[in-house]
């Protein structure tokens, strides 16, 4: 058999590993940041009717420009932006693979303060652009003289900001994207994917966007909106951006099916949204709780924890794993993250953890049925 290796693989590739968290059925997965709570039964029925309907005309291509659904995310999005301020895709990694391909690629680098989303190097490198991690501040903050010093530094062509930051949780303040902003000539994009779950009224980098041309804004309606399946990613940026992004798209790349759902989904946001409190509450109970057990948990605005104090975190992984419960070893010494889940699934996670009997024990709440 053919092994990877008696390919003509190009260099940059060699030696890389794909991207993926373990894929295991169990009772409590929470591992990938989900939205554990799913979609209301109301909102699924409207989803499916508009996706039936759009089975009617699937002998024929989709909207080329998803038109009514850049309206809809516009719409969702507010700050004033229009159909013409809004790109989407298969998924936020497909929209930050295009901007790579737009404005990366040979001979130009990515800057990102790692550690970070794990996507981001693998994305350079699929588009043959050199990526470059910098380095973060203590409790993986990110200040605006540490992020700027990285960019007087290395002077990247484009500036990946993860705000909050996957996979420490860490929020980004509005001060260190302007000053990342003017700092460079370069492309900053602001990766938003967990925005909704940050604190009631905190500002979105949306606000940044009139007169910075080359700031981009990267949404997902993976985790608030619980569309993980759907694969359904956006940004917000001057209209110009998107025209740049037309250059390097697939021809249709939104199906038809999709572009219904979500349109779909965007019409109950409401509803769709009105989990976000509930997991805001179970990521603040993991975050004091965790402190109760002995850990060290990071402050969080995002819909997981990453806790520190772990004395053997593969260890730990598969003690909770035996107890059907998947958490992520992001391979930070000493660390662990874990997805705010519902509460039956916090209190069975919480409870497993304590009955390892590596520090503390936690009094739980109501255990998963």
């Amino acid at each position: 058999m053919t092994s990877l290796n008696d390919l003509p693989l190009r260099d940059n590739l060699r030696g890389l590993t794909p991207y993926g968290a373990p894929q295991l059925h169990v009772a409590v997965a929470l591992n990938v940041n989900e939205n554990t709570h799913g979609i209301p039964d109301a909102v699924a029925r409207d989803i499916v009717a508009a996706m039936t309907e759009a089975i009617r005309t699937i002998n024929r291509y989709p909207d080329r420009e998803f038109t009514e659904l850049r309206e809809s995310l516009a719409r969702y999005l507010g700050h004033g932006l229009t159909r013409e301020n809004i790109w989407a895709a298969n998924g936020s990694n497909e929209v930050l693979q295009q901007v790579l391909q737009a404005f990366g690629g040979p001979g130009r680098s990515v800057l990102g303060f790692a550690p970070t989303y794990s996507m981001y190097s693998l994305l350079a490198s699929g588009t043959g652009t050199r990526w470059i991690a910098g380095t973060r501040d203590a409790d993986f903050e990110l200040t605006p003289a540490t992020a700027t010093g990285w960019v007087d530094t290395v002077s990247p062509d484009l500036v990946f900001l993860c705000s909050p930051n996957n996979p420490t949780g860490t929020p980004l303040s509005l001060d260190t994207i302007a000053a990342v902003y003017d700092a460079t000539d370069g492309v900053v994009v602001v990766d938003e994917a967990y925005a909704e779950f940050g604190p009631s009224g905190a500002p979105s980098a949306l606000t940044l966007l009139p007169g910075r041309e080359r700031l981009l804004v990267s949404r997902t309606m993976s985790k608030a909106f619980a569309f993980a399946g759907a694969r359904v990613g956006y940004l917000a940026a001057d209209p110009a951006v998107t025209d740049a992004l037309r250059l390097v798209r697939l021809p249709y790349h939104l199906s038809a099916l999709t572009q219904a759902a979500a349109i779909a989904a965007l019409a109950h946001t409401a509803e769709m949204l009105a989990m976000v409190d509930d997991i805001r509450g179970q990521r603040d109970r993991l975050v004091a709780e965790l402190a109760v057990l002995g850990y060290s948990p990071l402050r969080s605005a995002s819909n997981f924890v990453l806790f520190g104090g772990v004395d053997d975190p593969r260890g730990t992984f598969e003690a909770l794993l035996a107890e059907g419960i998947l958490v992520r070893d992001v391979g930070i010494p000493g660390h662990l993250r874990v997805t705010a889940g519902t509460e039956a699934e916090t209190s069975v996670f919480l409870t497993a953890l304590a009955g390892l009997g590596q520090h503390s024990v936690v009094q739980p709440n109501k255990l998963l049925e």
